[in-house]
């Protein structure tokens, strides 16, 4: 009986022997560095099941065993956490830091930079190729209603969703900077002031400039004075479809046009592009200037003047100018 007894003693002992170092083994390989020799993204679809996410990572090369990976997730309870996504896999993440990852939710944020001053059609067109989202933009938005900065999205967001906020984006903006505008100005709504900004925007891409240019435009219409803005006239010519492609000519100025400020008193019946924060701060609160023209200097700024035989001044120093670096 003893023997019998200390034989299942042994037995038990080595069972026991054998199970913590069975676990201790599979405890190394949930927690050892993974496979992956650099960072990776990987993206997990929608409705992905545990076993199916265990294959998907398995074969972009992230974890070693999908067995492994099935048996953390249900030892840990887990499973109805593993979310959808793009994810960045770090280089030799654990088995147990990937479902730690899948936890998290952190997926990738790609992000879409738009420029000021872009139009409508621009703006979407550059939306349509960005990469990762979903679905179409079922129609050009209103010039001027967008707002230009940067974006942050997720694989499989929705490209009219995207515009959309832009849209309100664009909208809060306006809320936030229309009470404080300066007293006194020609824009009598805030939809006045976008168009105006966005000829601010076209005119100037030097940002401390945008004060002064759009001084020259409201003292201009406070004075009943025509704009006389190039690019309304291109806006005119290309309805905002991509860039004019030439210089503007004589008969270009001469052509009738509801948006030729040359021809045209006040202001064009809209926007001509999406101006952007400081061209509606600009706008809303000019500098306090006389300045009633203004004319390329160069340096990429512009000379500013409070009088026609001033600006003439400016204007022959710009021809001489192009004229020495024509060639």
């Amino acid at each position: 009986m003893r023997r019998l007894a200390s034989l299942a003693a042994f037995a038990v002992s080595a069972l026991v022997v054998a199970g913590g170092l069975l676990a201790f083994y599979a405890i190394d390989r949930f927690e050892r560095p993974g496979p992956l020799a650099a960072d990776t993204v990987i993206y997990i679809p929608q409705g992905s099941g545990v076993e199916a996410i265990a294959r998907q990572l398995h074969q972009a090369g992230a974890i070693e065993e999908p067995l492994m990976f099935r048996l953390g997730v249900r030892l840990l309870r887990v499973g109805r956490e593993l979310r959808a996504g793009e994810y960045l896999f770090a280089a030799a993440l654990s088995t147990r830091d990937a479902i730690d990852l899948l936890r998290s939710g952190q997926t990738v944020v790609r992000r879409l930079t738009l420029a000021e001053g872009l139009t409508s059609f621009e703006i979407v067109a550059l939306v349509e190729r960005a990469a990762a989202l979903e679905g179409a933009v079922d129609t050009v938005p209103p010039e001027g209603s967008l707002l230009p900065e940067t974006y942050h999205y997720a694989r499989g967001d929705r490209r009219g969703e995207l515009v959309a906020r832009m849209g309100r984006a664009r909208d809060k903006l306006l809320s936030e900077l229309w009470p404080a505008r300066a007293p006194n100005l020609p824009v009598a709504t805030p939809q006045e002031a976008v168009v105006l900004a966005s000829i601010v925007e076209k005119e100037t891409g030097v940002a401390g400039e945008r004060p002064r240019v759009a001084s020259v435009f409201v003292n201009r219409l406070q004075k009943g004075m025509r704009l006389q803005s190039d690019p309304t006239v291109v806006y005119g010519l290309t309805g905002g479809k991509g860039p004019l492609g030439r210089a503007l000519t004589r008969k270009d100025l001469q052509a009738p046009s509801p948006y030729n400020t040359y021809l045209n008193p006040g202001l064009p019946p809209g926007p001509i592009a999406n101006p952007g924060r400081a061209s509606l701060e600009a706008v809303l609160n000019p500098a306090p200037t006389a300045f009633l023209y203004f004319v390329a200097d160069g340096s990429g700024g512009h000379a500013f003047a409070k009088t026609l035989a001033e600006h003439n001044r400016n204007v022959a120093k710009w021809r001489k100018f192009k004229r020495q670096n024509s060639n």
